[in-house]
C-alpha cells in the first residue's frame, strides 16, 4: 500500500485539518500518517483556541515517521509559526521527501486567522520552494503574489507569478468568490495554464474543502499519478463529498468524506 503523511493542525470538530486529511487519504486508497503542528479548539462556527506543539516535539514526530514508514507523498497544511515551518522544511530536505503538496492555510473557512505574519515570510522562503505543487485559494494567492485577483485572467496571472517566484507548480483555486469551483494549474513545464472545471454544487457546508482537496492530490501523487490526473481525481472526490449534502453543526459544516461507503 502506498503511504502519505499529513503535517497539519488538529480540528477538534473533525471537518478540517488532520482529521479531514486522514479521512481523505484513507478514502483515496493510501495509508495515512500524521505529524500534528497544533491543537485547535474549533467547530463549524469558528476557532476559539490554538495550542502549538513545540519545535522539538514536531521534529520528533517527523523523525519517527521518516525513519520507519517513509511516505510516498507529503501534504503540509496549517503551520502557524516560523519555527515550526523551519523544522518542517529542514526535515523534508534532509529526508529528501518527494510529492510535497503545500496548502498554504492562512484563514479558516469561518474567517479565523490561522498564521502569524512573520510565518508567511518563512513559508515563502523555506517551504514553498520545496513543493511539487501548492494549492492557494484566492485570498492566499493574493497574499503570496502581492496582487488583487478579480477574475479568471487574474487567477492565471497569479499562478504564473507564483511559479516564477517559488519554482513549484501552482493550483489557484477559484471557489465561489470568482467562479463555481474552477481551478487553474500552471507549472514551469507548461506553455499554457490548465483549467479544471468544477461542478456547481449548492452546498453551504464547505468546512475543510481546502484540506480535503490537497490531501486527495497528495494521495493520488503517492499512488503514482501525474499531477494533472491527480488533481482531476482529487476534484472528483471532493465533488462527491460535497454532493452527499452532509449537514452537521451550526455554521459551515463538514464534508461527507466517507460518502462512497455510506449505506
Amino acid at each position: 500500500m502506498n503511504t502519505a503523511l499529513t503535517i497539519a493542525g488538529s480540528d477538534s470538530s473533525g471537518g478540517a485539518g488532520i482529521q479531514a486529511d486522514i479521512k481523505t487519504m484513507t478514502m483515496n486508497g493510501v495509508y495515512a500518517m500524521s505529524a500534528i503542528t497544533a491543537l485547535t479548539a474549533q467547530n463549524t462556527t469558528g476557532v476559539t483556541g490554538i495550542l502549538e506543539v513545540s519545535p522539538e516535539f514536531l521534529s520528533k514526530q517527523l523523525d519517527a515517521i521518516f525513519e520507519d514508514i517513509f511516505p510516498d507523498a507529503v501534504k503540509v497544511g496549517m503551520v502557524s509559526s516560523s519555527q515550526l515551518i523551519e523544522i518542517i522544511a529542514d526535515k523534508l530536505k534532509s529526508y529528501k521527501a518527494s510529492n510535497i503538496v503545500v496548502d498554504p492555510v492562512m484563514v479558516a473557512t469561518s474567517g479565523s486567522r490561522l498564521i502569524e505574519d512573520e510565518a508567511i515570510n518563512t513559508l515563502k522562503e523555506k517551504l514553498l520552494p520545496l513543493a511539487a505543487v501548492i494549492t492557494p485559494n484566492i485570498p492566499e494567492a493574493e497574499i503570496l503574489a502581492d496582487m488583487t485577483i478579480k477574475d479568471k485572467e487574474d487567477m492565471e496571472k497569479a499562478a504564473k507569478v507564483l511559479v516564477e517566484r517559488f519554482g513549484c507548480a501552482v493550483l489557484v483555486k477559484g471557489g465561489h468568490r470568482i467562479n463555481d469551483a474552477n481551478d487553474v494549474l500552471f507549472a514551469k513545464s507548461m506553455s499554457e495554464p490548465v483549467w479544471f472545471e468544477g461542478r456547481r454544487i449548492d452546498n453551504p457546508n464547505t468546512h475543510g474543502t481546502g484540506c480535503t482537496l490537497s490531501s486527495a492530490i497528495a494521495s493520488n501523487l503517492a499512488k503514482g499519478c501525474e499531477l494533472v490526473q491527480a488533481i482531476e481525481n482529487a476534484k472528483a472526490y471532493l465533488s462527491g463529498a460535497l454532493e452527499a449534502m452532509l449537514d452537521l453543526g451550526k455554521g459551515s459544516g463538514p464534508l461527507a468524506h466517507n460518502y462512497a461507503i455510506l449505506n
